[in-house]
């Protein structure tokens, strides 16, 4: 425990231990099921009963995949807070590769079951003729057949997940590793706590931490863009066999979004950069103002608004709150929209759920992970007291609460995408924050405002300035291999688009931000654009309807994981592909803005 009395969390209650008899129970499972997989796909699927071949294999696969999902997560995790463990590491590569396994198996299957839906299209009526309530797979079996001509052949997809493992997702470990045990010798802060301090009061700690931070990353950028080149390489040289035009399209694919809808989301958001540049010069006007011309740092983008008025009381933005009023509070606010949704809290918080307690060798960052088996979630936050990181704990709630209302379904039925997945999350990030403004007036009603405006410029603006930089990556990197500095000067000729004239930016964020790492999703930066805005006319559906609307959001969040989501957001009432709805979504913030420019002109600067 730190003096926050930030917890740790306990993994003790999911698995006992790797060498318990649950875990090892498990992967015995995992064996069994796959070999009873294997035996139906041995099946001549053109001489057999297609839809009771379908249905068995339905249902076995998502036994198997909830325990395998389990199994990972709970590696992951133990991992995640002790990333130079060797034992751990062990355990991660040993899981990933029965992962090889599974996907082998889905592969097969994709195949087989597209050879006869495309030869016999009558097929999948007989299948929900015969079992109706395989008919909830609709979408999901129309997507396996158009998927499938994306796929190499059986033995290629094999040996290119096997060379994963000792390659890009080797380096994609390193990246975390990397980051995760960065130190200052001057100072003895971790990198994490480097980070915390952007969001300081005092502009020169800020600065100092900044300046260090960009030391760290400068000393490391070597291996750092070996490892980014490394994954996007092996992208570019998978997508070709794999018959994907670019990264997006596969992209695209994999959100289960149009690329009509994507080019409208980024268009509104490309719109909506003059009143972001706007919001951040008044911001700077409020932060600087005794300065003639004021700009922001990228260190500044954090800072808390300060008052000028001496003996000003302590207030719910600049206090430092202990972990156990940042549960309270949160507990509270998810109350007022729902009870449900509060005692999903309290039971998360009182089972030891999170582990937010900041230390060496754990990643940063937060993240939630579901458990399928257990259905359950686990959650990683860094706290260090400031009321961001009680919107962070809230985010992180909203995707466990997501999980909970899906978790009985089928194992399938739950994997919805990127896009819907930062819904929920953003949803209950929203409720703490609008809760707060709502209730307060002066200088701390500003302070929240100004918070809340510095989350949605991140999740608009940065989240523009990463989706141009990935772009420009894949583009650059099909001629071959960059330099760091060729990625810091990607990375600064994005931010200035986005972000317009600061006094200074971060050329390393490449090197930072994990998301360029992955080796299973690209362009992991658009979905928490589309999840704000989308949440945020979920929000405005809310304030008109009232407590009635908790239960449709709850059937919304149900079906996230069966439909497309264009048709998710239909059944809200939202045409997400047109501008319009996305605009929507930024114009409720212009109020926000225009209040913090009024308060900027009451102090005449």
């Amino acid at each position: 425990m730190n003096s926050l009395a930030a917890p740790r969390w306990d993994l003790a209650s999911i698995y006992k231990s790797f060498e318990s008899n649950d875990f090892k129970s498990d992967m015995a499972q995992l064996d069994t099921l796959k070999t009873e997989l294997n035996a139906l796909l041995a099946s001549n699927l053109f001489s057999t009963d297609f839809p009771q071949w379908v249905a068995d294999f339905v249902e076995k696969s998502n036994r198997l995949q909830s325990v395998a999902g389990s199994l990972y997560a709970y590696v992951y995790s133990a991992y995640s807070v002790d990333t130079t463990n060797s034992q751990l590491i062990n355990q991660i590569s040993c899981i990933e590769n029965l992962f090889i396994d599974i996907e082998q198996i889905n592969l097969k299957f994709s195949t087989a079951f597209s050879q006869v839906v495309n030869s016999y299209p009558q097929s999948l009526t007989d299948i929900y003729t015969r079992f109706p309530q395989l008919e909830e797979y609709s979408y999901i079996f129309e997507e396996t057949v158009a998927l499938n001509k994306h796929n190499m052949k059986p033995e290629l997809e094999e040996l290119a997940d096997q060379l994963n493992l000792s390659g890009a997702e080797s380096f994609s470990r390193l990246q975390e590793q990397i980051i995760s045990t960065l130190k200052d010798s001057e100072t003895g802060k971790t990198f994490n706590q480097l980070r915390n301090d952007a969001y300081d009061k005092d502009r020169a700690l800020r600065k100092a931490s900044f300046e260090k931070e960009l030391k760290l990353l400068e000393g490391m950028s070597i291996p750092l863009a070996a490892c980014l080149n490394s994954i996007k390489g092996t992208t570019i040289t998978l997508n070709k066999r794999r018959l994907w035009q670019t990264a997006l399209d596969k992209a695209l694919a994999q959100s289960r979004i149009s690329a009509k809808t994507l080019d409208a989301l980024i268009g509104s958001i490309e719109s909506s950069i003059p009143l972001w540049q706007e919001y951040l010069a008044v911001k700077a006007k409020l932060l600087f103002p005794k300065e003639k011309n004021p700009k922001l740092a990228f260190y500044d983008l954090f800072a808390p608004l300060q008052d000028n008025c001496a003996g000003q009381a302590e207030n719910m933005l600049s206090k430092t709150w202990t972990f156990e009023e940042a549960k309270n509070y949160i507990i509270e606010r998810f109350s007022s929209f729902s009870a449900e949704l509060g005692d999903f809290a309290k039971n998360a918080f009182a089972n030891n759920w999170v582990d937010a307690e900041i230390r060496e060798g754990k990643v940063g960052g937060a993240y939630c992970m579901d458990f399928p088996k257990q259905k359950v979630s686990r959650i990683l936050s860094n706290f260090s007291g400031s009321f961001s990181d009680i919107t962070t704990l809230a985010h992180e709630l909203g995707h466990a609460y997501h999980f909970y209302c899906i978790k009985d379904r089928d194992y399938e039925l739950t994997q919805y995408p990127m896009t819907l997945a930062e819904t929920a999350s953003n949803f209950a990030e929203t409720i703490v924050q609008k809760g707060i403004i709502a209730s307060t007036s002066g200088f701390e009603r500003i302070s929240m405002i100004e918070l809340h405006l510095q989350d949605c410029c991140q999740v608009l603006i940065d989240i523009l300035s990463r989706f141009y930089f990935e772009r420009a990556v894949f583009e650059k990197r099909q001629d071959g291999e960059l330099s760091s500095e060729e990625f810091c000067n990607l990375m600064l000729d994005a931010q200035k688009k986005t972000y317009g004239s600061l006094a200074e930016y971060h050329p390393y964020m490449w090197a930072l931000k994990s998301h360029y790492y992955s080796t299973s999703l690209d362009f992991y930066n658009f979905p928490y654009a589309f999840g704000m805005l989308f949440s945020a006319g979920l929000y405005a559906r809310y304030k008109k309807e009232g407590a009635g609307f908790a239960k449709t959001y709850k059937t919304i969040l149900f079906e996230t994981g069966r439909l497309s989501c264009e048709e998710v957001c239909r059944k809200a009432g939202f045409d997400i592909e047109t501008r319009d709805f996305w605009l929507s979504g930024i114009e409720t913030l212009k109020d926000e803005i225009n209040e913090l420019k009024d308060y900027a002109a009451s102090l005449n600067l």
